[in-house]
């Protein structure tokens, strides 16, 4: 590690200790404070009281975390493993993508609404593993997807066959849509009613399915969909889940072709459907997947009797955007317009919080995240550059708000291509062994290929090697190393979990100078944390910085006054 030796500055790697420095009265004419933030005072104060806000949660694809009974495909026993790992990373919340029993290998079209993905092991290894997350003081939430289900689901055979009373679970028509008719993908410029307008050999007429013809839209003002939907959530929440992230929250009740989603009769659902499960478990949680502008996102709160949270999508593409200004702007099943703008300057993520307390949610409601699984990797789209990944990984944990981190950003897990999801969905690399310590068999799922149709490449044996070959790209490696990406997650969760300004009352301050250097400033009642970015592809001098009553938290990449190219600095206040 190269010595930081700026003038009174105490050099440590060493959490913040026990005095809070006296605050500083610089310009703060930018700040986002407690004051302009919390709009919405009764209700932040109660969510401000509720797990969630104190939670960093990962993010797992199950069929792709840990395998250990040899077929290749990750599984519920895997989980219970690694969740030494995932305590020794801090994280304390977990999220899982879907696992009930479905027919494809993604399972956002499950076919049983009280039974777990058989290749992901039984019930019972199903509730050892919530069982252990919870001793381990880790909370579990369970992708539901309450929109669509699958076409092979037994509902949707008696829908087609006509019987009595799943005739009108789903949403029928005797008749396609005319062309031009406004009639298409809610997320894009496409009018063809053929995209989600699907004709049904049995019924002889065409079904709703915004996601396809494999996954029909269920009806959602049909009493009956509605109880059972209700039914299946506290089925899940009696097993000890703690919540669930809801798929697709915008396309609940389309309105017509001009109004597929984002509907008032959508956000009242979400409201009922909330109150139903407060009852069943009043800490229970809720967070939408709403991808789709902040200000339009911000409705899913419903006035404080909607869902507890929604995911900010804008904020990873403002930092891809500062770190690599051609980055992907693709909202797959989203709606925005703030994913196509570029830009070098800092502001844009001042301006992004400021966006999010000027919401009709209150700033608590928001949860960032840099990529999830419908997105291309960030270590992908950076080209693997790991200090650029540890710039994106500190403007995510500077922001406020409970954040969400997708399984292998920790040790910057690239993908091999872009295409197909299941590239964004690989295994996770452990170690450097074969199949990278993901699993003993000889193949991983992803070189299955039946599961993805004919024709297609089998691109992971290469992809593996290269990985592999690398030699840093895995966790053992990884952990060894003292200024990893792994070590610089470890430590932000850290500082997260325990310094009280990065929570959401924490102001937020970003300034941007000449030279590149980005500074976010967050501030509490006199605690202080300061992320010092240096977003050049050179070496630019930080003397400017006011470093008083600071000590380093982070400071591998300083030499002197001088921060190394896209290099980074932590500095906190002694409390």
């Amino acid at each position: 590690m190269k010595a930081f030796t700026l003038s009174a500055l105490a050099l440590s790697l060493l959490l913040a200790g026990c005095k809070p420095a006296p605050q500083n009265d610089g310009n703060q004419a930018n700040t986002i404070t407690p004051s302009t933030a919390a709009q919405h005072s009764h209700s932040s104060t109660l969510q401000s009281e509720a797990w969630w806000q104190n939670a960093v949660f990962y993010q797992i694809w199950p069929r792709s975390f840990y395998d250990t009974n040899g077929d290749g495909h990750g599984d519920f026993n895997g989980m219970t493993a690694k969740l030494p790992y995932l305590q020794e990373l801090g994280v304390n919340a977990l999220w899982l993508t879907p696992m009930f029993e479905a027919p494809s290998y993604h399972g956002y079209d499950f076919t049983e609404f009280y039974q777990v993905e058989s290749d992901y092991g039984s019930m019972p290894e199903f509730e050892a593993f919530i069982q252990a997350a919870d001793a381990k003081g880790m909370k579990v939430i369970l992708d539901l997807v309450i929109n669509h289900i699958s076409s092979e689901h037994d509902w949707f055979k008696r829908s087609a066959a006509g019987e009595a009373p799943y005739k009108d679970y789903f949403i029928w028509r005797d008749d396609m849509p005319a062309a031009g008719s406004g009639w298409g993908h809610a997320w894009s410029n496409n009018d063809n009613p053929e995209a989600v307008w699907h004709y049904n050999d049995t019924r002889k007429a065409y079904y709703y399915a915004a996601f396809g013809a494999s996954q029909p839209d269920v009806n959602l003002r049909h009493p009956d969909v509605i109880a059972e939907m209700k039914k299946m959530a506290k089925f899940w929440l009696d097993k000890g889940v703690a919540g669930f992230r809801l798929d697709a929250v915008r396309f609940a009740m389309e309105g017509g072709p001009d109004a597929q989603a984002d509907t008032a009769e959508t956000i009242a659902y979400w409201q009922d459907f909330n109150q139903f499960v407060k009852s069943v478990n009043p800490q229970a949680y809720l967070v939408g997947e709403a991808w789709v502008d902040i200000p339009v996102a911000a409705r899913y709160f419903g006035d404080g009797t909607g869902l507890d949270q929604g995911f900010d999508f804008e904020v990873g593409y403002k930092i891809l955007g500062l770190l690599k200004p051609d980055a992907s702007g693709e909202a797959q099943f989203g709606t925005m317009q703030s994913n196509a703008q570029k830009t070098a300057d800092a502001s844009v993520l001042q301006q992004n919080v400021q966006q999010r307390a000027d919401s009709v949610a209150p700033l608590s409601f928001f949860a960032p995240f840099l990529t999830n699984h419908d997105q291309e990797r960030i270590a992908y789209q950076l080209k693997q550059d790991d200090a650029k990944a540890k710039l994106a990984a500190a403007m995510l944990f500077s922001s406020p708000g409970t954040p969400y981190i997708y399984y292998g950003e920790e040790i910057g897990l690239t993908q091999d291509r872009s295409g197909h999801d299941v590239f964004k969905r690989a295994p996770m690399l452990w170690d450097n062994t074969q199949q990278a310590g993901f699993t003993q068999s000889a193949n991983s799922w992803v070189e299955q290929l039946a599961l993805f149709g004919d024709g297609f490449p089998n691109w992971y044996p290469d992809f593996l090697a290269k990985q592999l070959s690398a030699a840093n790209r895995s966790v053992s490696a990884q952990q060894a190393q003292p200024n990893s990406v792994w070590q610089l997650y470890k430590q932000l969760i850290a500082l997260k979990k325990h310094r009280p300004e990065l929570g959401t009352d924490g102001s937020y301050q970003v300034n941007q100078l000449a030279n590149g250097i980005v500074q976010i400033t967050r501030e509490l009642n006199g605690s202080k944390s300061v992320f010092v970015l240096n977003l050049a592809d050179s070496a630019q001098d930080i003397s400017t910085i006011n470093h008083d009553g600071l000590s380093a938290n982070w400071a591998f990449d300083v030499n002197g006054q001088q921060l190394a190219a896209h290099g980074l600095l932590i500095l906190n206040s002694q409390h």
